[in-house]
């Protein structure tokens, strides 16, 4: 079933026309590759925040509010992006170890994301400006942080191995 499935995506009039053209791909990756640097970059902010490396001025629910917008708005564009190229050739994406490992990565970062604003719902705004957030915040920000840094490494390993032997 999922390599017929595959196999339906990849032929889609879209993603032919990404994958033979001979500029939709590159066109596709730059902006895939630019809202990546926005999702990682607005998300690091606010892990360094938690750690306790960066903006300890201020509090996190104030560098969270500023932060999120960004985060969101670059990573819907990511996962339109991402999608567009992952269509343009399914089956040898879906059987590449770096892009499972890939997604892997983002749904554990989503998780650890989700547990951590289900955890600290409503408590960051006591977390003052030079103080230290709590051990669980400062996990939670450590991991993303690892997570996020992983994922932009498989994302380029994909580019070296999509075409090898596996």
């Amino acid at each position: 079933m999922l390599p017929g499935l595959l196999a339906w995506l990849q032929d889609l009039p879209v993603a032919v026309a990404i994958r033979e053209g001979d500029t939709l791909f590159p066109w596709i990756e730059c902006l895939h590759v630019l809202a990546l640097t926005l999702v990682i970059g607005s998300i690091a902010i606010v892990d360094l925040r938690l750690v306790g490396l960066a903006s300890r001025e201020r509090s996190v629910a104030e560098i969270t509010a500023l932060a999120l917008p960004i985060t969101w708005s670059a990573f819907v564009l990511a996962a339109i992006t991402g999608g567009l190229l992952f269509a343009s050739n399914a089956s040898v994406y879906a059987g590449n170890r770096y892009f499972q490992v890939k997604v892997l990565l983002i749904l554990l970062a989503g998780l650890n994301m989700g547990l951590y604003h289900l955890l600290s719902r409503g408590r960051t705004a006591k977390w003052r400006t030079s103080g230290q957030t709590p051990r669980s915040a400062r996990v939670a920000g450590g991991l993303s942080l690892i997570l996020w840094i992983s994922i932009a490494a498989c994302g380029r390993w994909i580019g070296f191995t999509i075409n090898a032997p596996t």
